[in-house]
């Protein structure tokens, strides 16, 4: 009797772990079909073709942004490639995440972001900047052009991914705002909606928003980046749509989804986990193989969804871009 292998919730198939060439032709060839972002009539029209479907499901889907379709996927910026490491196959992207808002649970997310509105989006600018005002999301995709950057992506719960992310630089949104002199942190604050994130219902006593910070040499960093789509299409609601951040050299939970207020300040502000537990959340969250959580180590990373054991590399692997902005004791 054929052994019988039930696979484990995150489990995929070798072939989910997309090369980069073969996802962007996969996407090229879905927008010739005027097909649109993954769902099930997609992969059934495209399985009669006789053309491949591995990586799709009909989990994971993603509400259409209103601007997005002719600024996506951006141009691919090959000085962000991270040659060492596969892709993370797209499925497991798009459905294994943290999002407290939504459930503690990371293969749930997805199941639970139906409700949550992404348009229409708007961003403040506010703080101490020249150029404060309101952004609509259309106008943030056509003032800044959009590029492809592939970055590992940590947790600092160590699990790891490497992600092809849609954005433009977080420090040309700042030079536009135009800091004032006094301006050293900015601090990202997401979008308080309650009744449509279930899991605010559970974790009543934090301290929502959502909010983050960094100091403003880390965010005017080359690196940052403020994300508007992941493979090539609009970003999933439960991977931060429709605004998100990414600073690749952090963990993740210094990364805020849904971004709607962005805030120039001269005085360190508060942040959410560090709020909750600053004895296990520093305020910079660099990762630091050689500084370990309280509660475990953080010499690995553990690939999602292979679960192979990598080393941790010191800032996750972008030393050369940041390290001479810290001191030994920053954390």
């Amino acid at each position: 009797m054929a052994n019988v292998r039930i696979p484990r919730p995150w489990a995929l198939p070798d072939s989910a772990a997309t090369p980069h060439d073969a996802y962007l032709n996969r996407r090229a060839l879905i927008r010739a079909l005027g097909l649109g972002a993954a769902s099930a009539a997609a992969t059934r029209a495209l399985a009669a073709c006789g053309l491949s479907v591995e990586g799709y499901s009909e989990g994971g889907d993603t509400q259409t942004v209103t601007g997005l379709g002719s600024y996506l996927p951006g141009t691919r910026n090959e000085a962000y490639a991270v040659p060492e490491r596969a892709l993370t196959g797209e499925e497991a992207a798009r459905t294994y995440n943290n999002y407290y808002e939504f459930t503690t649970s990371k293969q749930g997310v997805w199941r639970l972001v139906g409700d949550f509105e992404v348009e229409p989006w708007t961003v403040e600018i506010a703080g101490l900047c020249h150029n404060p005002g309101i952004l609509g999301f259309d106008d943030l995709v056509r003032m800044f052009p959009i590029e492809e950057r592939v970055y590992r992506f940590r947790c600092v719960e160590t699990w790891a991914m490497t992600v092809p992310w849609n954005g433009f630089p977080l420090a040309s949104l700042i030079a536009h705002a135009d800091p004032m002199g006094s301006a050293r942190y900015v601090v990202f604050t997401a979008v308080d909606r309650p009744a449509q994130q279930p899991g605010r219902e559970n974790r009543p006593n934090d301290p929502w928003p959502y909010h983050e910070a960094l100091r403003l040499d880390e965010a005017q960093n080359e690196l940052g980046l403020l994300v508007v789509g992941l493979y090539g299409e609009p970003l999933p609601t439960q991977n931060g749509a429709p605004l998100r951040l990414i600073v690749p050299w952090k963990y993740g939970y210094k990364n805020p989804k849904a971004i709607v207020r962005i805030e120039f300040v001269e005085e360190q502000p508060p942040t959410f986990w560090n709020t909750i537990n600053p004895t296990e959340y520093g305020f910079y969250s660099n990762v630091d193989p050689a500084v370990p959580h309280p509660r475990w180590s953080q010499q690995y990373d553990y690939l999602i969804p292979s679960r192979e054991q990598v080393p941790t590399l010191p800032y996750n692997g972008y030393a050369e871009q940041v390290a001479s902005m810290y001191v030994p004791g920053d954390r």
